[in-house]
């Protein structure tokens, strides 16, 4: 993909950009929709926003939108529940659909088939955030080691995620991560690189974007660094040996076609600096397009600017079933 591709802006009819919604990563939604709806419109897009939580889905086949490119994070944007609304509604979206955006949302689902597939995912452990016995924590960094990192499996952002140096802190990280969700997700700290790496396409015609390296200050790649400071430098090209960045690329595909995704979607990963074992840590089906998000970043050094970036993840929408009805 580059900019050299021609798309009929006309036949892509009246858009929504789909923005907010109602979870802890509206704010961040806001900004990639805006994002999103300037440039499309700066490509004759006929672009409108439209927010979830200010008026109901079912407007959309009301006001006549033709397609929708889904600029919702988090919950009831990039779950499959508005994939399955809009399948409903007969609307083509982008992204991926109802089955691969619901096990995306969820790290835990994500890693279990990860594991079955063969992929490597950092070893973890599971429980209610309501059923978790003193005596069971204390014993989670025995089995996963210190540091280790306790996150709520079905958020984004950073959102409620602790680094735990020790096991005092272990009921705190625990208690964090029950506000956002009722399952606890806790995961082996891989000590080394941060890396994440962007797919545009679909099946065998996926392709992996280049590999961008993430170095945060002190490590911390949280919510304010993400996405409002400028303290956090991003590497792209990674710098990787091109044998590592091609391992990268092919464990991204390897990870995003297992679980059906298709559109676009963006792989974080860590490699370990110790033996240069690369692990994957989640998959993201509805990345952020903000002026600190990574997809546009590395999409730019493949020659994608970010308004070409948009149009082409726009026109590859559709829906599930018109799949089943190509088949």
């Amino acid at each position: 993909m580059n900019d050299r591709v021609r798309i009929d802006v006309a036949a892509l009819g009246l858009t929504a950009v789909l923005m907010g919604g109602d979870s802890a990563e509206r704010e961040v939604s806001l900004m990639s929709g805006a994002g999103v709806l300037e440039a499309l419109r700066g490509l004759g897009v006929a672009a409108q926003a439209f927010d979830p939580a200010a008026q109901p889905l079912a407007e959309l086949k009301a006001r006549g939108f033709a397609r929708a490119f889904i600029a919702l994070h988090g919950r009831h944007g990039e779950d499959g529940t508005v994939q399955g609304a809009l399948e409903l509604l007969r609307i083509p979206y982008t992204g991926s659909g109802v089955m691969a955006s619901a096990i995306a949302m969820d790290k835990v689902m994500t890693k279990r088939v990860w594991k079955a597939e063969g992929l490597p995912t950092p070893p973890w452990r599971w429980f209610a955030a309501d059923d978790a016995p003193r005596e069971r924590l204390m014993a989670v960094p025995d089995e996963l080691g210190l540091p280790l990192i306790v996150k709520p499996p079905r958020e984004g952002s950073s959102i409620g995620v602790t680094k735990v140096m020790g096991y005092s802190q272990m009921q705190d990280a625990v208690a964090l991560a029950g506000r956002y969700d009722p399952d606890v997700l806790c995961e082996a700290f891989i000590e080394g690189i941060e890396l994440t790496c962007p797919v545009l396409g679909q099946g065998a015609t996926a392709r992996a974007l280049p590999v961008v390296r993430i170095d945060a200050p002190a490590g911390q790649y949280d919510y304010q660094n993400k996405y409002f400071t400028d303290e956090v430098a991003y590497r792209v090209p990674s710098g990787l040996p091109p044998a590592e960045e091609a391992e990268v690329q092919r464990l991204t595909l390897a990870a995003y076609r297992t679980l059906g995704c298709r559109g676009w979607g963006r792989a974080d990963l860590m490699l370990r600096e110790r033996d240069r074992r690369i692990y994957l840590l989640e998959m993201n089906t509805s990345p952020g397009m903000t002026g600190h998000s990574l997809v546009p970043m590395s999409a730019k050094a493949a020659g994608i600017s970010y308004p070409q970036l948009c149009l082409e993840i726009l026109a590859a929408a559709t829906l599930d079933s018109a799949r089943e009805t190509a088949a």
